[in-house]
């Protein structure tokens, strides 16, 4: 029977959690997704000490980015370009920002729902293949940051799935971001038809934009 995992699961540091956060499955009013893809986000003091200045967080707590500096185990939902909502997964010690960016995954249940909040999608695979996508399927908001992924009645779960095989693991840039795009912080399991494709920041991108 799958379980959820505990606040000491999301209490590590982020690219450890990303890792163990691929195979896991989010449910989220009547749809659930199996996680494919993440992406780490750090901030003023990322791992083995180096900042993150992709991040929200890199100049410290803000009304948006303050979730980010824990607990670990809440919901942090922001809006990019003026129109999407992206859902990340806080993580790191209390007190030190990071988070989880959920970045693509499976519908495993609800496809029905799914495709009545996402009609232009193209197919099954297409329904939660970004972040956007996957936080439309799953009706997420910023109404739902600081939700406590953890209490035992959340309404919005994470559950332990199938470990995924070491050898299926990859990891490379991050995507849509020009500051530290080149971290190998994103995580994705190879052969996923759901796994988004990789586009390289343009050039006017600039600054934090994306990720916890």
């Amino acid at each position: 029977m799958p379980h959820a995992p505990d606040r000491s699961f999301f209490a590590r540091a982020p690219l450890v959690v990303a890792r163990g956060l691929l195979g896991c499955v989010v449910s989220a009013r009547g749809v659930t997704v199996r996680l494919t893809e993440v992406e780490a986000y750090a901030g003023p003091a990322g791992p083995a000490g180096t900042a993150d200045p992709a991040s929200h967080a890199y100049r410290g707590p803000t009304p948006r980015s303050s979730v980010m500096f824990g607990p670990p185990g809440r919901l942090y939902v922001y809006l990019v370009y003026g129109m999407h909502w992206c859902a990340n997964v806080v993580c790191g010690a209390d007190g030190e920002a990071a988070a989880v960016l959920l970045r693509a995954g499976e519908v495993t249940t609800g496809a029905g729902l799914a495709r009545e909040r996402r009609p232009a999608a193209r197919s099954l695979h297409d329904l939660a293949r970004g972040p956007a996508k996957l936080a439309g399927v799953l009706a997420l908001t910023g109404a739902d940051t600081g939700l406590d992924l953890c209490a035992p009645a959340a309404e919005i779960t994470v559950l332990a799935g199938s470990p995924p095989a070491t050898d299926v693991v990859r990891s490379g840039p991050r995507v849509g971001v020009s500051a530290a795009g080149d971290r190998p912080w994103r995580f994705w399991l190879a052969g996923e038809p759901t796994v988004s494709r990789y586009r390289p920041a343009g050039r006017r991108t600039a600054g934090p934009v994306v990720g916890g």
